[in-house]
């Protein structure tokens, strides 16, 4: 599971920032309204996303692109739960308010798919030197 990780999780975040920038306004709607400034951070969580995917990749920045994306995650979490809680808002999504909700568990999945990929390794290093 862990090798799958490790070469998936880059590559997936990657091209899932990269759709912030092709479909910008599928993500713009999932933005909350009272965070205002939906384009800008769109936009910053495509960047980060690209970033973090990016530097999984790569041995010298896993770590830290690992928590980027970890952080990135845990961030656009309220979006998906203002999806969850505005069905209505979304009818072109299949399956309706039960697929927004099902989403809501798949968030931690990617999270532990990244910490699987990115982090694992770190503090395992980290904890054998102590």
């Amino acid at each position: 599971m862990r090798r799958i990780a490790k070469v998936f999780a880059g590559p997936v975040m990657v091209v899932l920032g990269i759709n912030h920038f092709v479909i910008p306004q599928t993500y713009v709607t999932a933005v909350p309204d009272a965070l205002g400034a939906q384009l800008a951070l769109v936009y910053l969580s495509g960047i980060a996303q690209i970033a973090g995917g990016l530097g999984t990749m790569h041995a010298r920045t896993r770590h830290a692109a690992g928590w980027l994306l970890v952080a990135t995650l845990i961030a656009i979490y309220p979006a998906n739960v203002h999806m969850a809680i505005h069905p209505d808002r979304y009818p072109g999504i299949p399956g309706g308010s039960v697929t927004l909700v099902a989403r809501l568990p798949l968030q931690i999945l990617f999270i532990y798919w990244v910490w699987l990929a990115a982090l694992q390794d770190g503090s395992a290093r980290r904890n054998d030197a102590t």
